[in-house]
């Protein structure tokens, strides 16, 4: 028999088990019976917190969404720089995802499964890195410092390194990369981005 939990231990515990469930298989992959069975206690017991399977889903999404990265200590405390905030940005979010890499099996699922709702919030967890990227190139080019390059183009590039490298690392754990610590991984990576858009002051490669 399942321990009797307060309301909110319980719900935490639903929270914790869907999210180990959806980023494993996805949201069409996992049913209601088989979250209620990892926890040990009936789906009416689910129901009771959450109305639908949907509605479950949208609450790990949001629980991720209140734990997301906060790019503000990183831009205040670097020169401004756009290849330095670049960096410090990116390194952020790489060891968040590096504590919590089933965020990464989540949206590899959402890709797939073509779901609006999540493309949308997936999304959003870019747009500080797309927004940064593109706003600064615009400023840029004018002053030559980066080449003519469509920035929306730059960004989504920048985008697939970084989540190409987070996939080799932190899901797949190929063996390829396990001597290279996140720092190096992400100095390397910005880098590299820097050098293609043509930055003019980029960091250099290690």
């Amino acid at each position: 028999m399942a321990k009797r939990l307060k309301a909110a231990e319980r719900k935490a515990s639903i929270l914790a088990v869907s999210k180990i469930l959806f980023a494993d298989k996805g949201f069409h992959g996992v049913s209601v019976d088989e979250i209620a069975q990892r926890l040990g206690v009936s789906p009416a017991v689910l129901y009771k917190h959450f109305d639908s399977k949907e509605a479950l889903y949208e609450a790990v999404l949001d629980e991720i969404s209140c734990k997301r990265e906060s790019y503000v200590e990183a831009v205040v405390q670097q020169p401004m720089d756009f290849a330095r905030v670049l960096e410090a940005m990116t390194r952020v979010y790489v060891e968040s995802i590096a504590k919590d890499p089933d965020y990464l099996k989540m949206e590899m699922h959402s890709v797939l499964e073509g779901s609006a709702v999540t493309k949308q919030f997936f999304e959003n967890r870019w747009r500080s890195f797309t927004d940064y990227i593109e706003f600064n190139m615009q400023e840029l080019m004018p002053k030559e410092k980066v080449a003519n390059i469509n920035p929306k183009v730059a960004s989504l590039m920048f985008q697939g390194m970084i989540r190409e490298a987070l996939y080799a690392k932190c899901i797949y754990h190929s063996d390829r990369y396990r001597e290279i610590d996140l720092q190096t991984l992400v100095t390397t990576l910005t880098g590299l981005f820097l050098v293609a858009i043509g930055y003019q002051q980029h960091t250099n490669i290690s």
